[in-house]
């Protein structure tokens, strides 16, 4: 069972995320912030990270970073509301980089594309 680390500040938001990615048969875990994604890589086996931008404290690019300087393979799907940060060259270092959406069809077709062309 791939596991999944969702990284989202806004617990309305998270807790959706983990529902129906655990309906999806994967294993969620989350964390609210940069720095405690950046903990999480460290003790957690994860495949993929679905990422906010931001956040409070570390922001999103600044974890994602960090964690692909730990764990260089894994897959990182940038999820927000926000598309200007598509421009910043760190949003780059992401397998995919999404617009947050009401409908997550295209959120949990881009984590089964890129889990499965492993």
């Amino acid at each position: 069972m791939e596991t999944i680390l969702v990284v989202e500040d806004e617990e309305s938001l998270r807790l959706l995320y983990e529902r129906e990615l655990t309906r999806e048969g994967y294993r969620v875990i989350s964390a609210e912030s940069g720095e405690e994604a950046v903990q999480k890589i460290n003790g957690d086996s994860v495949d993929l990270i679905v990422l906010d931008i931001r956040l409070t404290g570390m922001n999103g690019l600044e974890a994602l970073e960090e964690m692909l300087l730990k764990k260089r393979n894994l897959k990182v799907v940038i999820n927000t509301a926000y598309a200007n940060y598509k421009d910043d060259f760190s949003s780059w270092l992401a397998d995919a980089y999404l617009i947050k959406s009401s409908d997550l069809d295209e959120l949990k077709s881009t984590i089964r594309n890129l889990l499965h062309k492993q």
